[in-house]
């Protein structure tokens, strides 16, 4: 089996591709200038020369703050991309994994997002991310997996910033109202594997488990790490942000065991 994974050079792709490369899989990773999503004749040439048996859509635009100003590359990569990917899908009648996100609701209450409640962006990353899953959504062999507060060793991250600032700093503001579920890469890229091979379709919830606020998260980072650093816990409203997040990020993962799927293991036990 030839699975396609995009992203390669990002946290899950990289992860992804390595998963699935243990597995004996064949993996199909272009860089950008191998398959640039965004040119549609450029995607329609590599799959019709690899011919992927599944893809798994990891690359996306993720600078939330840019994407205020960089409205239209921010959708070119996220939406358009995401079609012309979909229409290659649908033309060799192969399985799409979509990997979504949180941002796509607007973050209001304090249950659990379920995978079937509406969306509501209320930035323009999610808004892109959400209209991705609308074409995604023109496929019956599709799965969407929505992600949330994502870490991993390639790419940058909260971890990696986190520890970056601790090197220089022995006190720091970190936000304490917004909270969700850190999604370590390499955990998810396990279950991301599972469920390719299978043909239980649908949209899904995937994080590790348990749930914190950002000071929460920075709060183990740096007790792990072994760092004494200070965390004052601060509101939202005191570390203003080009984009606006979502207050609560709770996803609930039950449709996962529903469909046979092994929940990712804690956030505090990721390694």
């Amino acid at each position: 089996m030839k699975i396609l994974v995009t992203g390669i050079n990002g946290q899950l792709g990289h992860d992804t591709a390595l998963v699935l490369t243990e597995r004996s899989l064949k993996v199909l990773a272009p860089t950008r200038s191998e398959m640039d999503i965004t040119n549609r004749s450029a995607v329609r040439s590599y799959f019709e020369k690899t011919k992927p048996d599944a893809l798994i859509h990891c690359a996306a635009y993720t600078a939330v703050d840019k994407a205020e100003d960089e409205t239209e590359l921010c959708r070119k990569t996220n939406v358009d991309g995401t079609k012309n990917l979909v229409e290659c899908c649908f033309e060799l009648d192969i399985p799409m994994m979509y990997i979504s996100t949180d941002y796509v609701f607007d973050g209001t209450g304090e249950r659990s997002w379920e995978p079937d409640d509406p969306t509501k962006p209320i930035n323009a990353y999610g808004l892109s991310k959400r209209d991705g899953e609308i074409e995604v959504l023109k496929l019956t062999k599709y799965f969407i997996v929505r992600i949330s507060w994502v870490f991993g060793i390639n790419g940058n991250n909260f971890v990696k910033t986190m520890l970056k600032l601790s090197e220089t700093r022995d006190a720091l503001s970190v936000v304490d109202d917004q909270h969700g579920s850190p999604t370590y890469t390499k955990d998810l890229a396990v279950m991301l594997a599972d469920m390719i091979m299978t043909d239980k379709y649908g949209i899904y919830h995937a994080h590790n488990e348990g749930v914190c606020s950002w000071a929460d998260f920075a709060e183990e980072i740096f007790h792990l790490a072994g760092k004494n650093v200070k965390i004052t816990r601060i509101t939202s409203d005191q570390y203003p942000m080009k984009a606006v997040r979502p207050m609560n990020s709770r996803m609930s993962t039950a449709k996962l065991t529903k469909n046979g799927f092994q929940l990712l293991p804690d956030w505090k036990d990721a390694t």
